[in-house]
């Protein structure tokens, strides 16, 4: 029987603010954390991506490259973020000239388990747990749903 190759998590080539904690394991390469940051177990942060100062990434969450993330957000458990739309009916692979860009805003929260497509979002959004991102978010809010619609209150 043959060993499999094993792989260990690693923290590369990161660029730390001050008084980030992280949780290990985890995986952050290439990246830039902000100030007062906390990153949580069994995180995947990949290269170029930024997050802002006082933001908060739960465990479980995939942040891939092109994703830029402000300050003051909340990542909930098990978030994904997604940059390759499968134009061509399959996964681009190595060809990141079709990947696309994530922008989200400050004071954004996002919650467990929603799925964020290569989308902008305005500052003062809330994007509920399990909701799917696929359309940029241009008004403050809480959206939620598959796919994220604005949650509006019934008026009195």
């Amino acid at each position: 029987m043959n060993e499999p190759i094993k792989y260990q998590s690693k923290i590369v080539n990161v660029q730390f603010g001050e008084n980030v904690k992280i949780v290990e394991p985890l995986n952050l390469y290439g990246c830039t954390i902000g100030n007062n940051c906390f990153v949580g177990p069994f995180v995947e942060i990949q290269k170029n991506v930024v997050i802002g100062n006082n933001t908060k990434v739960q465990s479980h969450s995939f942040i891939c490259e092109l994703v830029n993330i402000g300050n003051n957000c909340f990542i909930g458990h098990g978030v994904m973020f997604i940059n390759d739309l499968f134009s061509d009916g399959k996964p681009a692979g190595g060809d990141t000239s079709k990947w696309k860009n994530t922008i989200i805003g400050n004071n954004v929260s996002i919650g467990s388990n929603a799925t964020i497509l290569p989308v902008s979002i305005c500052d003062n959004v809330v994007i509920g747990a399990g909701a799917v991102v696929t359309k940029n978010i241009l008004e403050a809010g809480t959206y939620i749903g598959n796919p994220a619609k604005k949650l509006y209150k019934k008026k009195d």
